[in-house]
């Protein structure tokens, strides 16, 4: 966190910091670059420009679409509901695995003030009503590195009645956390590995700022969603598996785990696709170490995306995929014992 000596930028502080000789700090994410005049964060779209630490993507809409919500994945929030989905392009992480390559991967050399197509908060408002979407989602890139035009939309919507939801690496400050709080309703977080070594590999990023985050939301209570994307030979141990099961468990046995299936992509193409049978495993873990809430993602058909009742066992939200067959849920409950289900329902 920043000294208490730190200038601030005036409009939303405290998102960059001086550390003096014309060096500012930016305070959006984990990675804290430190930039001098005319340098660009790891981002690539953050950029110090006279004194101060700036968006080049303020409403660069480069992604749009209306989206089942079942697809971020949150199973947790209005089930079957639509979620109009943005981004800008960059990214905090390097995945080599990365499905969305072209658009979070920013050359330093590109062009990337003019990418997409521009957008203020009161149109992405109004296309989101216009689709029936009951939610606006910040997606497709790690949305913390376009914070300020994400966090406009975010009021724009709850001043229209839409929820907001992130859809995030959580590699993000425990600033930007507390800014998120009052205006967030949910957020997926991924947690890649409880390896440290595989998230700087992988990732060229750290794992302890993803686990404090995912801590920070769920204490707010702001809902908090997980996926770990189960990728052969790397992440799939049984060992690896009980530790983010056991975390989660630890924190809160109503958060729900998505252990979804890895297809080859970007660098990782060379990499088979996870099994079924792995993702059986990993959610027998799951369910092992105590948590209610645990489902398959990336195979539909095989049984891992319905809700059950953690008590009874009924099953009161049935999916094919992203699609919802059959909500039984009744005012936040179970309609065969009346157990509350942890969620936001209605």
């Amino acid at each position: 966190m920043p000294d208490t000596d730190a200038v601030f930028n005036s409009r939303l502080d405290p998102l960059y910091f001086s550390v003096g000789d014309g060096v500012f700090q930016c305070a959006l994410c984990a990675h804290g670059c430190r930039l001098s005049e005319g340098q660009k964060g790891l981002c690539q779209v953050r950029i110090c420009r006279n004194s101060r630490i700036e968006s080049l993507v303020y409403g660069r809409v480069i992604a749009e679409n209306i989206d089942p919500i079942e697809k971020k994945p949150l199973f947790h929030i209005l089930p079957g509901s639509l979620s109009f989905s943005i981004a800008t392009s960059g990214c905090n992480f390097r995945c080599t695995h990365c499905q969305n390559a072209s658009i979070s991967q920013v050359s330093p050399d590109a062009d990337i003030e003019t990418s997409g197509i521009f957008q203020d908060p009161e149109m992405i408002v109004q296309k989101a009503l216009a689709g029936d979407c009951r939610s606006i989602s910040y997606t497709y890139v790690e949305p913390t590195i376009f914070f300020e035009f994400a966090s406009d939309c975010c009021q724009a919507a709850r001043e229209n009645g839409l929820l907001n939801i992130f859809v995030s690496n959580g590699y993000m400050s425990e600033t930007v956390v507390d800014m998120l709080v009052p205006v967030l309703t949910g957020i997926n977080i991924d947690l890649k590995s409880f390896s440290d070594s595989f998230y700087k590999k992988v990732c060229g990023a750290r794992l302890q700022p993803v686990l404090d985050t995912i801590q920070h939301f769920q204490a707010s209570g702001v809902w908090v969603e997980v996926t770990t994307l189960v990728i052969p030979g790397m992440n799939d141990s049984s060992e690896e598996l009980e530790h983010i099961a056991a975390f989660l468990a630890e924190i809160d046995k109503d958060i729900p785990w998505h252990v979804t299936g890895f297809y080859p992509a970007h660098r990782m193409s060379h990499i088979s696709a996870t099994s079924s049978d792995a993702l059986a495993r990993a959610y027998k873990i799951g369910k092992d170490q105590g948590l209610h809430n645990v489902y398959t993602g990336n195979r539909p058909g095989t049984g891992g995306e319905n809700s059950y009742c953690h008590v009874c066992g009924l099953p009161v939200v049935m999916r094919h995929g992203f699609q919802v067959i059959e909500n039984s849920i009744r005012a936040g409950c179970c309609p065969s014992c009346g157990t509350g289900l942890a969620g936001i329902w209605s």
